[in-house]
């Protein structure tokens, strides 16, 4: 499997594509305006102590105050109890240290903790824990012991400077012991600038602020299949290059420039498939398809047949269909970064086997998902619930906002619907205020509705209330506005 990064910067935005096979897998979208803080790390002020939700709001320099949990709050290896309140740890006013683990996402602020990180390619540095992990997507027992040892060693030699812990990160497998000793004087040098920070800096500060994206990309995305990073700007080009250079050489002669007058990502497509990924239906090739529907409470998938009607009998149609597309779920949900609860509703298979199949192909595909996620089995209902850590808004809130006309519902009234409220208006006036006219103003639609096939009941009503009616379009009105005007 042979893999690209294609980044094409803007001064307005940065946009990083991840092709495998041709095909767009994830799509990585930061705005100068409103760029992804997660993994900053600030000095806030706590602005407000929240007892009955074991919660605090932290004035980090944002827009709004950010949130933070009294487990993020405790040290991990602490357990909390019923006597552990949030008032006794925090109290308003106290300036507090911090890193931001979820983007602000629509009306809600930042999530933080106070477990503090700082990652580089191949550790995570955490200078208040002294645990050592390795990242479970190593799964070989032999490499794990061997990053550890390693990783032990150096931090033996660094005692004195390193008294935190580390967590072994996937990137590092196969490594040896230079690269992880180089990645961790680098965190620590990085650490202790932090540090000198947070001890003078005044509420509200940023300490620490992470790399941009499309170098944190090049850190935190690249694996063995990326065959090749194309960029399409001279200047950061040439940053690239230098960051590769010292931090990751092996991968300094994957970065090509790309000065071609073809947009780079025209080359595979990106655009549509970033345009389709904003669209509820999926088709997939077997003529099937998914159906996608994203909420704030979480996101369902339906899977259906559709034109698929296979080759032997209906149980087999339905099983190739369900294995088709949890291998495209799984996509989506990394091309769309959805997060939270998902729903999957599969076509109902009666074979036990065919249910456990499907369940492995998903569990697969989601293996190589860069976001935490947690797969169960199937529910009585016949439906597979999948959670994703979210961290920074899906590609919909990205790219998207609420339709003005139907606020985010998806429907509208019919212009019949509409049409019979005016009517029970006009009575509702006809009671309070009897005018001698009513001028009804509303989008074309409805007048369309009300003169062609409501004109039967308009004369009934004129003739009930001995008033004139009349109509006016309004071109800027949505098809449920409308307005009654007394003359």
């Amino acid at each position: 499997m042979s893999g690209e990064v294609l980044i094409n910067l803007t001064p307005m935005e940065t946009r990083v594509a991840v092709v495998e096979n041709g095909v767009l897998q994830e799509a990585f979208i930061e705005r100068s305006r409103r760029r992804g803080i997660v993994g900053n790390i600030y000095k806030g002020k706590v602005v407000r102590v929240l007892p009955g939700m074991q919660a605090a709001f932290v004035d980090i320099g944002l827009e709004r105050a950010a949130f933070i949990h009294v487990n993020e709050v405790v040290a991990p290896n602490v357990s909390i109890d019923e006597h552990t309140t949030i008032s006794h740890l925090l109290q308003e006013g106290q300036p507090l240290v911090v890193q931001v683990t979820k983007d602000p996402i629509a009306s809600k602020g930042a999530r933080l903790t106070t477990h503090l990180s700082v990652p580089s390619r191949y550790l995570v540095y955490m200078p208040d824990s002294p645990h050592t992990g390795v990242s479970q997507r190593i799964e070989d027992e032999g490499e794990r012991e061997r990053l550890k040892t390693l990783i032990e060693a150096s931090q033996t030699a660094m005692q004195d400077e390193a008294p935190g812990g580390v967590i072994i990160r996937t990137a590092a497998e196969g490594v040896g012991q230079e690269e992880l000793a180089t990645d961790m004087h680098f965190l620590l040098r990085l650490w202790r600038k932090v540090d000198e920070r947070r001890h003078s800096a005044t509420p509200p500060a940023l300490l620490y602020d992470d790399l941009p994206l499309f170098i944190r990309t090049l850190r935190d995305v690249l694996r063995a299949d990326i065959e090749r990073v194309r960029i399409d700007s001279r200047e950061n080009y040439a940053k690239l290059k230098e960051f590769a250079k010292e931090f990751m050489p092996d991968v300094e002669s994957c970065i090509e420039y790309y000065p071609g007058e073809r947009p780079l990502f025209d080359l595979y497509s990106v655009e549509d498939e970033i345009q389709k990924a904003l669209g509820r239906k999926v088709q997939l090739k077997s003529g099937g398809y998914l159906v996608i529907d994203q909420t704030e409470a979480m996101t369902t998938i339906d899977v259906n047949t559709g034109g698929y009607v296979g080759h032997r009998n209906l149980e087999e149609t339905i099983f190739k269909t369900n294995l088709e597309a949890a291998t495209a779920i799984a996509r989506q949900l990394r091309l769309r970064n959805l997060g939270g609860i998902i729903i999957i509703d599969f076509i109902d298979m009666e074979e036990l086997e065919h249910q456990r199949q499907v369940l492995r192909v998903l569990e697969k595909a989601l293996e190589r998902d860069h976001a935490k996620n947690k797969l169960t089995g199937v529910t009585e209902l016949g439906l597979v619930q999948v959670t994703r850590k979210r961290t920074r808004e899906s590609l919909e809130q990205t790219l998207c906002e609420p339709c003005l006309t139907c606020q985010g519902r998806g429907t509208l009234k019919t212009p019949e619907t509409v049409c019979y409220e005016i009517f029970r208006e006009i009575l509702r006036e006809e009671r309070a205020y009897s005018p001698e006219t009513y001028m009804v103003l509303a989008s074309q639609g409805v007048v369309d509705r009300l003169l062609d096939e409501e004109s039967t009941a308009v004369a009934d009503l004129e003739a009930f209330i001995g008033k004139t009616i009349r109509f006016q379009v309004e071109a800027h009105y949505s098809q449920e506005q409308y307005d009654i005007v007394l003359m």
